[in-house]
């Protein structure tokens, strides 16, 4: 290659290497997230400079072997047959090295250039593994650093290495032996590989693909020029040897003899004591009995966490859009404009961003146990249950990435090989909570149950929808998809404490796709639904409301003079003297409401009516005034009164606005569906957008309440919902029911049609998702009628 070209090199590995650790190290936040061609495999490239030459790294999907059994192995392969990259780097567990090299002896035969790192280097020392390195780089051909990912050990000698292999195309040079049997047909079939001229991959590879009879390279073969001869040879040696050797089991044999015979070559040192401490905390993580309760705890502790510790910041972020709001009715003249940025771009996204700090903690607590290596264990767990469905052990993986996001959770199941497994698991994906459903449940959570009980019932929802999830998938593999499920092989890595640059990286990045969505999806959903519920503005009023403002304005300024002449407050001086005592109660009403907020207590409540006495907030106040304060505790009352009047008078009038808008006729029109749910048009206007993206729901209630409340003393979203009459704790719960239930984003419906390949199973659970939503929720509510909730 020329010098200071761009270097193209593929980080391959098996899951759990500390792969994806080390691409992190390398590429910092200089990547880019996409689909490799064709498919809806995750595509991670990255970028960095080192001494002055540039290097773009593709994170390939992790991989056991190269088989191409599924889709991440397939795609793996492609990408280094039909890219060229420059060179491979290898990832290995140091830990697990055997089974490591069983994908490292495929690598070898692509004939790449390749460099081995020989990643969680401290955790084989201090299991008491010591290796030959430099046997290790005679036997496999390939540059080997020792490297430690999660404490950036070795980053710097790796990229040293790749720079100057690549620039030496330093190709392994090794061959995989096949023996006695099978090495002269290989040969054979090379010669004849070369005769057609046509084959630019590796010729040994292709020969020995041919004869284990992979579809996928018999497909590139068929579509070439002057193979059919060589097809036809393939065929004729496979017919010849087929009762010498097992065709379908020899090649994979030899690859792991190879493996195995490089493993005990280059180790010097082996543990003295064969159970590690991973195997003495694997007794009791994964034990027969305790290993699903342990599990369970885990999974309350972490919601209980995400509620309680977030709820803090939320309220300062919640308490920072109502400021916002606050300064736009002040700063922008009243009219739609300021409605616009007010009602619905601050109150819609406000409610939105306002969960940012629970979504970071959710995902702070998957990542930690992700990354100590409990994640892998507890799927080895839950596999007894996964198994008493019909499901793989290895569906939990992809169905706990559905906490995070429904469409890379779709994606995930393609690590299954088995169809029936892979299909079961796309369908109850949905159940498992994403991210986006989050701020939704903790939103009524808070606004309708203590902080004590809002985490329960956190926990209760992300239950449910894995005990409905199993039961779903026990249905479909009886009805649809019947059949036995594949046995459960799954690797479970060392136990190990993560970093925090790995774990800030992942919040980082689930982060920054929050923001984005926020501003560009949620954003424009929230200025439609604003439209929608502000729109149109003829309203034909049932009363003239500035009239009936101007009669209560006349009504109190009698009231006020009445009340001034029976007290013999007759001059300016008095008056003015009155009027600034009652200003001195207002202000000690607003520091005393500011201090309960600070403290998480509820505001003071100053009873009005005529024959109230002052409350003892305004002992000291009297104490200064004794001789006015009767008149201006009266005055008080009398203003506190009209504003009170004017307050109803205006969300009578914002109330009728709002129910002659597009949005309600929309909502009334879908009414006679949700009604039996106990759901009214403004449920049904957000359970609609929602389906765009579930947190369109909290911005459409937030847009609409925000629209049709008071615009002068705008509140947070949690206190417009427990003002409003129609809520209660049961139908609280009831939506939360259904936002759990009813069908995921368009963006995850649009994965699973091009993950299943149909419409079909696309539309099958768009409808029935709809309608187990509405019969659950249907059963839930009238039961809770029925027991007095």
């Amino acid at each position: 290659m020329a010098d200071n070209e761009q270097i193209r090199i593929a980080l391959a590995g098996n899951p759990n290497c500390g792969k994806t650790t080390m691409f992190n190290n390398i590429t910092g936040a200089k990547q880019h997230v996409g689909n490799y061609s064709g498919v809806t495999v995750e595509k991670k490239e990255g970028h960095t400079k080192f001494d002055g030459q540039e290097l773009l790294f593709i994170d390939l999907p992790g991989t056991y072997s190269l088989t191409a059994r599924s889709l991440d192995e397939l795609v793996a392969r492609n990408v280094i047959i039909n890219d060229n990259p420059d060179l491979i780097v290898n990832v290995l567990d140091a830990s697990n090295l055997e089974r490591n090299l069983y994908l490292a002896a495929q690598l070898i035969e692509l004939e790449v250039p390749m460099v081995i790192a020989l990643n969680m280097a401290d955790v084989a020392d201090e299991m008491g593994f010591k290796y030959d390195i430099p046997l290790m780089e005679k036997m496999t051909g390939a540059t080997v650093v020792r490297t430690v990912g999660r404490n950036n050990i070795g980053t710097k000698e790796l990229l040293a290495a790749t720079v100057q292999c690549a620039k030496e195309n330093k190709k392994p040079g090794v061959i995989i032996p096949y023996g006695d049997i099978l090495e002269p047909k290989i040969a054979e079939l090379e010669a004849e590989l070369a005769k057609a001229g046509s084959v630019t991959y590796p010729i040994r590879w292709v020969a020995v693909k041919l004869l284990e009879k992979d579809a996928d390279v018999v497909g590139k073969i068929m579509r070439l020029e002057n193979t059919a001869a060589v097809l036809e040879k393939a065929k004729a040696i496979r017919e010849e040897v087929k009762d010498q050797v097992d065709l379908d089991l020899i090649f994979q044999e030899y690859r792991h003899r190879f493996a195995v015979e490089v493993f005990n070559a280059i180790t010097v040192e082996y543990p003295a004591s064969t159970e590690t401490r991973s195997d003495r905390l694997d007794k009791i993580l994964t034990h027969r009995i305790w290993g699903l309760p342990i599990f369970l705890l885990v999974m309350f502790i972490l919601f209980n966490f995400v509620n309680i510790v977030g709820a803090v910041p939320q309220d300062w972020l919640a308490k920072l859009f109502t400021w916002f709001q606050g300064l736009a009715t002040t700063y922008i003249p009243e009219g739609q404009v300021q409605s616009l940025v007010s009602d619905g771009i601050i109150a819609g996204v406000g409610a939105v961003m306002s969960f940012i700090p629970l979504i970071l903690l959710l995902f702070l607590g998957i990542s930690f146990l992700e990354d100590t290596g409990y994640m892998a264990r507890a799927a080895f767990v839950i596999d007894r249950v996964m198994r008493a469905c019909g499901l793989h052990g290895k569906s939990f993986i992809p169905l706990l990435l559905g906490f995070g996001c429904s469409v890379p959770s779709v994606m995930g199941a393609r690590i299954l090989d088995n169809y029936k497994d892979r299909m079961v698991t796309i369908l109850i994906t949905p159940f498992m909570s994403c991210s986006a459903r989050l701020p939704v449940y903790t939103l009524f959570a808070a606004a309708f149950f203590s902080p004590e009980m809002a985490g329960i019932v956190l926990f209760c929802i992300y239950f449910a929808g894995i005990i409905l999830g199993i039961i779903f998938a026990k249905i479909f593999r009886k009805f649809l998809f019947s059949g036995e499920a594949e046995p459960f092989v799954m690797e479970l890595p060392p136990y190990h404490m993560p970093t925090l640059k790995a774990t800030a990286m992942h919040m980082y990045e689930r982060t920054i796709m929050y923001f984005k969505k926020a501003a560009t999806f949620i954003l424009a959903a929230t200025i439609l639904i604003w439209f929608i519920t502000s729109y149109p503005n003829d309203v034909q009023y049932s009363q003239d409301y500035d009239e009936l403002h101007d009669q209560v304005a006349a009504t109190y300024e009698v009231k006020d003079a009445q009340t001034l002449e029976q007290f013999g407050i007759t001059t300016d001086e008095q008056k003015d003297q009155v009027n600034e005592i009652v200003d001195n109660m207002k202000s000690t009403v607003d520091d005393a409401t500011s201090a309960a907020e600070a403290n998480g207590e509820s505001a003071p409540e100053i009873e009005t009516e005529d024959d109230s006495e002052a409350p003892e907030l305004f002992n000291d106040i009297k104490d200064q005034n004794e001789q006015l304060f009767p008149v201006a505790w009266a005055m008080y009352k009398n203003q506190a009164n009209l504003a009170d009047e004017n307050q109803k008078l205006d969300q009578e009038q914002a109330s009728e606005k709002m129910e002659q808008s597009y949005a309600a006729m929309f909502g009334k029109a879908i009414n006679p569906i949700l009604q039996p749910l106990g759901f009214d048009w403004k449920m049904g206007v957000a359970l609609v957008a929602g389906l765009a993206a579930k947190e369109v729901v909290v911005s459409t209630l937030g847009t609409i309440y925000a629209v049709g409340g008071d615009t002068d003393h705008p509140q947070a979203l949690t206190a417009y919902l427990q003002s409003d009459p129609h809520f209660t704790a049961l139908i609280a719960l009831t939506f939360m029911l259904f936002i759990l239930c009813y069908p995921p984003c368009i963006a995850a419906l649009a994965v699973i049609k091009r993950e299943t390949g149909s419409w079909k199973w696309m539309l099958f659970m768009f409808c029935y998702e709809n309608a187990f939503a509405w019969i659950a929720c249907f059963i839930f509510y009238n039961v809770g009628i029925a027991l007095g909730f």
